[in-house]
C-alpha cells in the first residue's frame, strides 16, 4: 500500500536459479530432459537425432542432453548429427566452439555453410541480399531449419530443438525457423536456468577441454548472429529480468502493475527503464502466442509450462 514498502529480506533475482542442494537440482533437472528424449526414442524406434549447434548456450545444452541419453540406452554417439551452419554474421568465436564442442563429445560433426543458399533464396524473392531486415534475419533461420529436416529424413532420425522458455516466453524465435522442430528438450528451461545447467556441466565433466569449451560459451554473448554485431539482450534486455519478470508472472500470478513495483524494489535501474522491461514482456509475451500454438513436444521441467496441449491455454488474438 505504500511505494515506501521495504522487504524483511530482498527478493531473489535469479528465482529459476537453486540455492540450495544444486548439485542435486542440476542431477534431478537434467535426468528428466535425459530420460523424456530416451522415451521418445524408445517410441519411434530410432537410433539418430539431429542438432543444429551454433556455439550458443542452447544448442550445448541440448548436445549434453542428447550424449547422456545415447549413453544411456547404450548407442554410439555418431548417431548424434550435429550440424553447424555459419550464416552470414557468424563470429569466429562461436564457429570454433560450435567445432570444438562436436569434436570434443564425439558425436558426428557436419558443418554447412548457409550464405550461398540465402544469397540466392534472397535473390529469387527479389531482396537485395545486403539490407539486414526481418527477411534477411528469417531467411537464414528457416534455411537452418528446412536444412536439418531434411537431413533427418534422409537419415532417418529427428530434429532436436534448442530454444528454452525464455525464448518461447518472448517469442524470441522465428516462426517455422527455430520454433520448430521435431522434440524440444529445452522448452521447460528458462535461459538464466540453461547457464546454469551448462555452468554445472562444465564444472563436473571430467574432460578439461570440453569445460573450457562450455566456460568460454558461457562468456560469450548471446546472440543469434542473423546479422551484424547483433546481441540478443540488447534488443530484448537482459535475460536476469525477464525472467524475473516470467517467475512473477506464471509462477505468482502477479499483475504487470505489481511486477513493476517489485521490480523498483528488487534492481538497481531506473524506474523508466524497469518501465520498459514490463511493458516490452507483456507486448511479446501475449503478441507471440501464436508461436507457442504450433510449439513441438517437450518435457515439462518447472511448475509451469507454456506447452499450447497442456499448462498453457491462451488464443492467439486475445488482447493484453
Amino acid at each position: 500500500e505504500s511505494a515506501d514498502f521495504r522487504f524483511a529480506r530482498p527478493l531473489d533475482t535469479l528465482p529459476f536459479v537453486p540455492k540450495q542442494n544444486p548439485d542435486k537440482i542440476f542431477d534431478k533437472i537434467t535426468r528428466i530432459q535425459e530420460l523424456a528424449l530416451v522415451k521418445r526414442l524408445n517410441h519411434l524406434g530410432m537410433d539418430r537425432v539431429l542438432i543444429g549447434i551454433s556455439g550458443g548456450l542452447d544448442s550445448a545444452l541440448t548436445l549434453l542432453v542428447a550424449c547422456r541419453a545415447f549413453d544411456r540406452l547404450g548407442l554410439d554417439r555418431k548417431g548424434i548429427i550435429a550440424v553447424t551452419m555459419p550464416g552470414m554474421a557468424t563470429s569466429v568465436r562461436t564457429r570454433e566452439n560450435a567445432r570444438k564442442l562436436m569434436e570434443f563429445l564425439k558425436v558426428t560433426a557436419m558443418e554447412i555453410n548457409l550464405k550461398d543458399h540465402v544469397t540466392e533464396h534472397l535473390k529469387m524473392i527479389g531482396h537485395d541480399g545486403s539490407t539486414e531486415d526481418l527477411t534477411y534475419e528469417n531467411a537464414q533461420a528457416r534455411e537452418r531449419t528446412m536444412i536439418l529436416m531434411n537431413l533427418a529424413n534422409k537419415m532417418n532420425g529427428i530434429v532436436l530443438g534448442t530454444g528454452d522458455l525464455s525464448e518461447i516466453a518472448l517469442g524470441w524465435s522465428t516462426y517455422n525457423g527455430d520454433q520448430m522442430s521435431m522434440y524440444n528438450v529445452n522448452a521447460g528451461i528458462p535461459k538464466t536456468l540453461v547457464r546454469f545447467l551448462v555452468r554445472q556441466f562444465a564444472t563436473y565433466l571430467a574432460d578439461p577441454q570440453i569445460s573450457d569449451c562450455l566456460n568460454d560459451i558461457l562468456s560469450t554473448p548471446i546472440s543469434p548472429e542473423l546479422r551484424t554485431e547483433q546481441e540478443t539482450e540488447q534488443t530484448i534486455g537482459k535475460y536476469e529480468i525477464n525472467d524475473f519478470i516470467l517467475h512473477r508472472f506464471l509462477i505468482c500470478g502477479d499483475t504487470e502493475e505489481r511486477i513493476l513495483f517489485l521490480l523498483k524494489k528488487t534492481f538497481a535501474l531506473e524506474e523508466t527503464v524497469l518501465a520498459g522491461y514490463a511493458q516490452n514482456f507483456f507486448k511479446r509475451f501475449f503478441s507471440q502466442q501464436f508461436k507457442r500454438q504450433a510449439n513441438p513436444d517437450g518435457p515439462k521441467i518447472l511448475d509451469f509450462s507454456l506447452s499450447p496441449r497442456g499448462d498453457f491455454r491462451m488464443p492467439s488474438d486475445v488482447k493484453r
